[in-house]
């Protein structure tokens, strides 16, 4: 696949190192001279300097035989006519955008982004995003990721395997027995910086980084399983009035629930129309890192620390004083990925990588086959994907034990009639059915490959 990226921040460039990675032919453009120098130097694409919407930018990039542009600049309105110039002057079929600004988002006005107006296909909103995986996390305080499939009736969720965990140095074939209807299945593990699809006869051990796929309404006992019982936060301090901020208060607002929420905003122009915007919300004007304003946000009592301002090092710093205050958890956005491997050291509980997400957005419409999500993990060492199953697909008709999968993938969960099924060796695939996949890197090619249309069909 031939693929433009415009944009080579920190989100252009991780979409270029996993395209790259999987052999596609990747462009990338950027007005930056050193940014696009950074990307030749570390990862097999082209690199153009220049203005991405410009038509002899994208000319001299291969837009006229690309099959996708991806327009992910600082800038909406670059995207937008990076979308445009490529669909009008070039007919690239596939046009993603990134677009910021809630006002261009509002449902009366999508219209705007039809074939007939500004012809975008899939339209990326970081912080609406962002703030949904926020909101995840916060209703499931134990669990370190949280990911939606199958119209939110599958969920993934990491959970971390303490020493106290009551399920270490068991076999899951046994706890597999222990649990007959428990529809959980450990689908993954991270361990001293390795990712592995375990066999039944392995043991989870504490240090541990458990992959496990459930169901909505059993997503509470896995946790607890597994030794996370953690209540959910009822009093919470956020850090960072922005758009991601704004869209975790207006949420909890909707919600009518009786968590208390109070947002500390740096910039007193903001907070005046964080103020005017919420209705519940405890709005007040300050640094996160004054101590004095924390203990005014009584973060001495709160359930959650949750850091999303656009300064990383803000965040972690807030939250490890929060928590020094008295602050029982944290929950922290970081854009860096050097510091995700300290964190915990540092006394982060969790953090959400924005990056991480909307590359796994961008991901699910490069997959080919009938691939309806997918979820990044590890910085790409593994995905969690869910696809539907064609009547050609090697996975219909034989039961599951007869079917050769590839190395490196493990099936989570089946979704057929409303209903989710347990992947057992007698189970036999059935054409539309929704299939949660966790695959590792190796084995994401012959994942698509199972679930593409055969000529064969036709």
């Amino acid at each position: 696949m031939k693929v433009i990226i415009c944009g080579a921040g920190q989100v252009g460039h991780g979409i270029a190192e996993r395209l790259a990675a999987e052999q596609n032919d990747v462009s990338v453009i950027d007005t930056s001279p050193e940014l696009i120098r950074a990307v030749r130097d570390t990862l097999d694409v082209r690199g153009f300097v220049g203005h991405g919407a410009h038509p002899d930018v994208l000319a001299q990039a291969g837009a006229s035989e690309a099959d996708m542009i991806i327009a992910v600049t600082l800038f909406d309105e670059v995207n937008m006519v990076a979308c445009q110039v490529a669909h009008s002057l070039f007919n690239v079929p596939t046009k993603i955008a990134r677009i910021r600004s809630q006002s261009y988002l509002q449902a009366h006005y999508m219209d705007l982004f039809s074939r007939d107006h500004l012809p975008i296909d899939v339209i990326i909103s970081p912080e609406v995003e962002v703030g949904e995986m926020v909101m995840r996390r916060i209703a499931l305080p134990g669990a370190t990721d949280v990911v939606r499939f199958a119209d939110d009736h599958v969920l993934m969720v990491a959970i971390e395997c303490l020493e106290e965990c009551p399920v270490i140095n068991t076999p899951l074939a046994q706890l597999t027995e222990l649990f007959p209807d428990l529809p959980s299945t450990v689908v993954g593990v991270w361990r001293d910086g390795k990712l592995f699809i375990p066999h039944s006869g392995d043991q989870l051990i504490a240090g541990d980084l458990a992959y496990v796929v459930t169901t909505r309404e059993q997503v509470r006992r896995t946790l607890g399983l597994f030794g996370h019982e953690e209540r959910e936060a009822t009093r919470i301090v956020i850090a960072g009035g922005g758009n991601i901020g704004l869209f975790v208060a207006r949420t909890m607002e909707k919600k009518q629930s009786r968590t208390k929420v109070k947002i500390i905003e740096n910039t007193r122009e903001r907070a005046v129309a964080l103020a005017d915007k919420l209705r519940r919300t405890v709005v007040l004007h300050g640094s996160a890192l004054d101590q004095k304003l924390l203990l005014e946000a009584d973060i001495q009592h709160a359930d959650l620390m949750v850091a999303l301002t656009n300064d990383d090092q803000v965040n972690i710093l807030s939250s490890v004083i929060a928590k020094r205050l008295g602050c029982r958890s944290n929950l922290v956005l970081i854009n860096n990925p050097t510091y995700h491997d300290f964190a915990k050291t540092l006394g982060i509980d969790a953090h959400v990588n924005p990056r991480s997400v909307t590359i796994s957005k961008v991901l699910q419409h490069v997959r080919r086959g009938r691939i309806r999500a997918v979820h990044n993990i590890q910085r790409g060492a593994a995905e969690v994907i869910e696809a539907e199953a064609l009547e050609t697909s090697p996975l219909v008709g034989p039961p599951l034990s007869e079917v050769e999968f590839p190395d490196g993938m493990r099936i989570g969960a089946v979704y057929r009639d409303g209903a989710v099924i347990k992947p057992s060796g007698s189970l036999r695939i059935k054409p539309k059915d929704r299939v949660v996949i966790f695959a590792l890197e190796s084995a994401v090619r012959q994942v698509e490959q199972m679930f593409r249309v055969s000529l064969e069909f036709f």
